[in-house]
Parts: C-alpha cells; sequence; structure tokens
C-alpha cells in the first residue's frame, strides 16, 4: 500500500465547496477516499455527497450527523474547514458582543460542536484523524485588521492540542494547520474591502497586508493546492505517530521560532 493512499477511508470536508476546503477535498479523493462535502450552500455541481449545514447551528449538525450515519456509518477523516474573518478591523473599540459571539461561533464553537457529535464513533473502531483548519492569525494576531477573528483561532489552536492529548490513547489523531495568506476568493474579497475602507487600491491593500505580517519570504502567497498536500499527508498512515502539533504553512512569514 502507498504510503499516502486512503481507500477506505471515509471523509468530511466542511466549507468544502470553495478555496481550501475544494482543494483538501480533491486531494483526499485523488488519494481514494471517499469524500463527503458539507457548505451552508450547495454548488451548481460537485463530485462529492454534498450535505448543506450551517455549523453554527445545533439543528444542522444534528442533521449532518445523522445523515452520515445513516449513508456512511461514521468517517475515518474529520476536516474541520469551515471559518473565516466576519467582523470589522479597528481594534477592540469597533467589535461589538455580537461580532465577538459570531467569530467564536464560526471559527470555535462549530468545530468543538461538530467534534463532539462525530468522535464517539472514531472512538468506538479505534481509530480517526481530525484536522483543525486554523490560521497564523492565531500566533500573529493585527489589532487593526483581524482581532477578533485571531482570537478565535488562537483558542481553536488550543482547544485541539488538548482535545489531542486526550484522544492520543483512544486511536483518534488530532492535529491542526494553519495556513498563512492564501490565494482563495475569501483572501481576495477580504483585501477589496479592506482597501475600499481604507481609500486605498488593492495593490497597496496586499502590500499593507504582507508588511503587517512582516512580508512572506517566499515572495507570494500560498496556493489552496499546496495548504491540501499538507493536510493529505497528516491523515495518511506516513503520520501515524503525530498528534497535537500545529503546522504552519506561511512561506515563512511567522517572525519567530514555532
Amino acid at each position: 500500500m502507498e504510503v499516502l493512499d486512503l481507500k477506505g477511508k471515509k471523509a468530511l470536508v466542511t466549507g468544502g465547496t470553495k478555496g481550501i476546503g475544494k482543494a483538501i477535498a480533491d486531494q483526499l479523493a485523488k488519494s481514494g477516499a471517499e469524500v463527503i462535502v458539507s457548505a451552508r450552500t450547495q454548488p451548481a455541481e460537485s463530485p462529492y455527497h454534498f450535505i448543506a449545514a450551517d455549523l453554527t447551528n445545533p439543528t444542522d449538525v444534528a442533521n449532518l450527523t445523522q445523515t452520515i450515519s445513516e449513508a456512511y456509518g461514521g468517517i475515518d477523516i474529520l476536516i474541520n474547514n469551515v471559518g473565516g474573518l466576519t467582523t470589522p478591523g479597528g481594534g477592540f473599540s469597533t467589535l461589538t458582543d455580537e461580532h465577538w459571539e459570531q467569530e467564536l461561533q464560526l471559527n470555535l464553537i462549530s468545530a468543538i460542536r461538530l467534534d463532539k457529535a462525530l468522535l464517539p464513533q472514531m472512538i468506538k473502531q479505534g481509530s480517526g484523524v481530525i484536522i483543525h483548519i486554523s490560521s497564523i492569525a492565531g500566533k500573529l494576531p493585527l489589532w487593526d485588521l483581524n482581532l477578533a477573528y485571531a482570537v478565535s483561532k488562537a483558542a481553536l489552536n488550543s482547544y485541539s492540542k488538548a482535545l489531542a492529548t486526550e484522544l492520543a490513547s483512544k486511536g483518534v489523531r488530532v492535529l491542526t494547520v494553519a495556513p498563512g495568506a492564501t490565494k482563495t476568493e475569501m483572501m481576495e474579497n477580504f483585501i477589496k474591502d479592506y482597501a475600499a475602507s481604507a481609500g486605498i487600491s488593492v495593490e497597496e491593500g496586499v502590500n499593507h497586508l504582507l508588511t503587517q505580517i512582516g512580508g512572506i519570504p517566499m515572495g507570494r502567497m500560498a496556493e489552496p493546492e499546496e495548504v491540501a498536500s499538507l493536510v493529505r499527508f497528516l491523515v495518511s498512515p506516513s503520520a501515524a505517530y503525530l498528534t497535537g502539533a500545529i503546522y504552519s504553512i506561511d512561506g515563512g512569514s511567522l517572525p519567530v521560532v514555532s
């Protein structure tokens, strides 16, 4: 068997219809996994079993879990990719209680809720892999751009580490992947909105963002497929002894040893 062979494995990728999530779904499928994707809105077409779900809604999570249980009996791989920056920049004074709640629900609680729903079956079978897609913002928060988002991702990192420790003896591995700036539609829209609010050009917005994070030594943003390749390795038999770690994939952006 090839070291990255995922034949016979069932994988759920949340937010799996575009961007990093779609790239992950494609990579896992190419490695032989049976892929299920979820998102709030159904795409025009998808090669994978699609289940509509808003993971900030407990009822949707319950329905998603029931559908998977009835159709597949459970899963072997869970990619918690749903998340995003939805709150305004400008620092603490611009953020309301609702902003904080919104960001925590999307980037932290949704993963906790889905893990809790799907973990019993993984524990029962004595195997499974959970990947939480975080961000380097969890280690490098930018107060004027992504304060609430960064805090929610830092909390996700801590939760993921604790969960990994709890589940290590039960055969379930938990890992975190923290991308830096990645060329996705979400990133493009964020830069456009930021540039518009600041009254600057999109190019100036890109330069400001990259300056804020200290630049990217490799000189470019990541492609979604590059993040997906790391995830593919981490869920494979080649990574069988890895759990509890956070893997930054940022072209060298983080200016500290991590």
